[in-house]
C-alpha cells in the first residue's frame, strides 16, 4: 500500500497536515488534478508496495514484517538490563512461577482468547514506547486535541511536550473498553489499526495527539471486529463533551488514511499476540498463572480428543483415483511387519 496521504479523497475534504517547521520541505501532499475528470483516484495496483519493500514498510499487513512497538521498546531494555549489570541491581525475589514435576502452571490467555486486562495493559504499553520513543511530531489537525478537545477543560500549553505515563494511557484505554463492552481481540486490532495508520500516513503519535488517535482506532477496531459494533453516539456517552460530527468526522479522516485497508490477516493477528506477550516479558508484566487443576485438566482433555477425532474422521475418508495434493489430509500409516 502506498504511503501518501491524499489517496482517493478530495484535496478539500483531506486532512491538513501539521510538521515540524524543519522538515516541512520533505513532505508534500499529492493533489494533482486532472481537468476533465476532477480528482485523480489512483489504482489500487498502483498503491501497492513491491514485495521487497513490503515487510519492511507495512508491519500491519504482513506476518514476516516486525512490529513498530517491539522494536521501539528493544532500546529502553537494553538500557534497563544494562544499568542493572552496570549498577549490580539484584532482581528481587522471582514473581514469575514455574511449572514442576507435581504442579503445572498455566494462564488463561490464548491467541483466540486473550487475557483482557493483561491484553489492555500490554497494548497501552506499545503505546506508550510509540510515543516515548517517537521520531518525529508529524501529526493532523484532525487528531490535536488542542483544536478537538475530548473534555470542556482547558488543555494545559505544556500539554504537548509532556509525555504521558503508562498509567496514565491504560487508564484511558480501559475506561472506553470497561464502558463499551469491548474483547480482547479488539484491543489488539487497535494497536494493529494505530501502526497501520503511522505507516500509512507517515504521522507520530506525541503527547498533543495520542488520545484521539487511540480513541479512532478503538472506534474502527469495535466495529469492524464485534458482531454487535457499538455506535459513534454510544462513545459521546462515554465521552460527555464529545459530539458525534466530531466522532463522525475523526472515523471518515481515519479511514481514509488507511486507504479503507481495515482487513487484519490471522497471521498478522497472531504475530501481534506473540509480540505483545515477548513485550510483557521484557517488561515483568506477567500474564496471571494458575494451578493446572482437575475442571481445567478436563477440559484440555476433552478439547484434545474432540481435535483428534476430528482428523482421525478425516483420514478415513477414501480417496481413490485421481487426488490433488490438496486433499491429503491425514499420514498414510503402514502396518509394521514383525519377522
Amino acid at each position: 500500500m502506498g504511503n501518501t496521504v491524499a489517496c482517493c479523497v478530495s484535496p478539500r475534504g483531506s486532512p491538513k497536515i501539521t510538521r515540524p517547521p524543519d522538515r516541512q520541505e520533505d513532505y508534500q501532499v499529492n493533489t494533482d488534478l486532472s481537468e476533465d475528470t476532477g480528482p485523480y483516484l489512483q489504482h489500487i495496483s498502483d498503491r501497492e508496495v513491491p514485495d521487497d519493500l513490503a515487510p519492511e514498510s507495512n508491519p500491519s499487513d504482513h506476518a514476516r514484517a516486525s512490529t513498530i512497538f517491539l522494536y521501539k521498546s528493544q532500546t529502553d531494555v537494553r538500557d534497563k538490563r544494562k544499568s542493572n549489570h552496570i549498577n549490580h541491581v539484584s532482581p528481587g525475589p522471582l514473581s514469575k512461577k514455574y511449572s514442576s514435576c507435581s504442579t503445572i502452571f498455566i494462564d488463561d490467555s490464548t491467541v483466540s482468547q486473550p487475557n483482557l486486562k493483561s491484553t489492555i495493559k500490554c497494548v497501552t504499553l506499545a503505546i506508550y514506547y510509540h510515543i516515548k520513543n517517537r521520531d518525529s511530531d508529524r501529526s493532523l489537525d484532525i487528531f490535536d486535541e488542542k483544536k478537538h478537545p475530548l473534555s470542556r477543560e482547558r488543555v494545559p500549553e505544556d500539554y504537548s511536550r509532556i509525555d504521558p505515563e503508562h498509567k496514565l494511557i491504560y487508564r484511558f484505554v480501559r475506561t472506553l473498553f470497561s464502558a463499551a463492552q469491548l474483547t480482547a481481540e479488539c484491543a489488539i486490532v487497535t494497536l494493529v489499526y494505530l501502526e497501520r495508520l503511522l505507516t500509512y500516513a507517515e504521522l507520530d503519535i506525541c503527547p498533543g495527539n495520542w488520545k484521539r488517535i487511540v480513541l479512532g482506532a478503538i472506534l474502527l477496531a469495535s466495529k469492524v471486529w464485534d458482531d454487535q459494533a457499538v455506535w459513534n453516539v454510544d462513545y459521546c456517552q462515554i465521552l460527555k463533551d464529545i459530539t458525534v460530527e466530531d466522532m463522525n468526522e475523526m472515523e471518515r479522516h481515519f479511514l481514509e488514511l488507511l486507504q479503507f485497508n481495515i482487513n487484519v490477516p490471522a497471521s498478522v493477528y497472531a504475530k501481534y499476540y506473540f509480540d505483545l506477550r515477548s513485550l510483557a516479558d521484557d517488561n515483568n508484566l506477567s500474564f496471571p498463572l494458575e494451578p493446572l487443576g482437575t475442571e481445567r485438566a478436563q477440559k484440555l482433555e476433552a478439547i484434545s480428543r474432540l481435535c483428534e477425532d476430528k482428523y482421525k474422521d478425516l483420514s478415513k475418508v477414501a480417496i481413490r483415483r485421481s487426488f490433488s495434493a490438496d486433499n491429503l489430509v491425514g499420514i498414510r500409516r503402514s502396518h509394521a511387519v514383525l519377522s
